[in-house]
């Protein structure tokens, strides 16, 4: 959920437009090249190929990281055989940093407001995919969550991060 009493920055005025190419996590230790992605036969954002589970994937028909609205990306919890890019993804906190590299030389730099575990049938997607404040620039990274059901292929749940705009660098 959302922090308590903690004060989180303000938010920065929106970016012009341009691609994802790297995340990074500083706090998760992580950086991990980003790549485009459609929907899936389900109308989920497509994750990457298991064979890229290190990579993440940026739903490209929708909002570019820093661009007003909110971007999605996704990533694998774990494979067959080891945990994945967003293995850890749950355990961030409000308050915690999330850089997004752009191919304009850019940097977007996010701050995690909130971190929630939501079950599949408590799942909303206008409420995971949406933005939380009209023009504000905002991030979602998702993620599988709980147990494995092999009969069904699926986690029962899901970790959905939110994340601001809040700074720009290079």
């Amino acid at each position: 959920g959302s922090p308590r009493g903690a004060p989180l920055p303000p938010a920065a005025r929106p970016l012009g437009e341009a691609r994802p190419i790297r995340l990074d996590i500083p706090a998760l230790d992580l950086r991990a090249p980003v790549v485009a992605r459609g929907l899936d036969r389900y109308g989920a954002i497509d994750a990457p190929p298991f064979a890229q589970a290190a990579a993440v994937a940026w739903y490209a028909a929708g909002t570019k990281p820093g661009s007003a609205g909110a971007a999605l990306m996704t990533g694998h919890f774990d494979t067959r055989t080891r945990p994945a890019v967003f293995h850890r993804l749950g355990t961030l906190r409000p308050g915690e940093r999330v850089r997004v590299l752009r191919d304009d030389g850019s940097a977007a730099e996010f701050t995690v407001d909130d971190v929630r575990v939501v079950t599949r049938d408590g799942f909303d997607a206008a409420q995971a995919y949406g933005p939380r404040r009209a023009g504000r620039a905002e991030l979602r990274l998702l993620t599988c969550a709980g147990t494995f059901d092999r009969a069904t292929g699926t986690y029962a749940a899901n970790v959905i991060v939110s994340a601001y705009l809040t700074g720009t660098g290079r």
